[in-house]
């Protein structure tokens, strides 16, 4: 299902996290590299990695390890590796910034009577220190990080999830992402979807995604909706 008569009849609306509201990746692609030096291993290209971003921090320690988007490392390697990086990450974790747009575009939905909700791959124990230590928190009525429920995007749940917390049909509930799994978890729930084109899509341009609209910015999406 495509959502493409605008403006698209809107209740509530989830917003992504890493690639979408904060720039994310130098603070990730750091953490990598340093990982990687305290092992003993080569560095990274932050470009490179960068297209390692977006299914959640295992999968980018992975990736970093093996050079590849979807091999397994050996399994020790993996459980030496991964707290080597989460020291080096909660220590970056709140250099992040929120990209252009994002502040005036939260303040102006908020303003025009919207529900709003932060839905990210990104664990809890970051999502939540992230979302208060750059400003963000106060926004969202839900945050729904990748260890909140059972599953995390692309499965629908917690888009499902979102539109029963906030009592909204799901073609009513708006979901901007930045990314390839933003656009299966919207369309496996049958809900719209709108992207922004600088974020973390593995390096593939946005607008080759079953989306119903690439935006520039936060600030695009309310010419585009309407109240329900």
């Amino acid at each position: 299902m495509s959502f493409k008569d605008f403006p698209l009849p809107v209740s509530a609306i989830v917003i992504d996290l890493d690639g979408t509201l904060l720039h994310t990746a130098p603070e990730l692609a750091e953490s990598a590299n340093r990982m990687l030096r305290d092992m003993g291993r080569p560095a990274v290209s932050q470009d490179l990695l960068m297209s390692y971003i977006g299914n959640g921090i295992h999968w980018l320690v992975k990736r970093a390890l093996t050079g590849d988007m979807h091999a397994e490392p050996d399994a020790a390697l993996f459980d030496r590796a991964l707290p080597i990086f989460e020291k080096h990450y909660t220590e970056l974790l709140l250099e992040s910034k929120p990209f252009d747009g994002v502040l005036p575009g939260l303040e102006a939905l908020k303003a025009a009577g919207y529900r709003l909700g932060c839905i990210t791959n990104k664990v809890a124990r970051y999502t939540e220190p992230l979302l208060k230590g750059v400003g963000l928190a106060d926004y969202f009525e839900i945050v729904l990080a990748g260890d909140t429920l059972p599953e995390k995007k692309p499965h629908p749940l917690p888009l499902q999830h979102s539109a029963e917390f906030f009592g909204v049909p799901i073609e009513h509930l708006l979901l901007v992402g930045d990314s390839l799994s933003d656009a299966q978890a919207a369309r496996a729930a049958g809900c719209p979807i709108i992207c922004v084109p600088y974020g973390y899509n593995h390096g593939e341009p946005v607008e080759t995604l079953n989306v119903d609209a690439v935006i520039p910015d936060l600030t695009a999406v309310l010419p585009l909706i309407t109240r329900r």
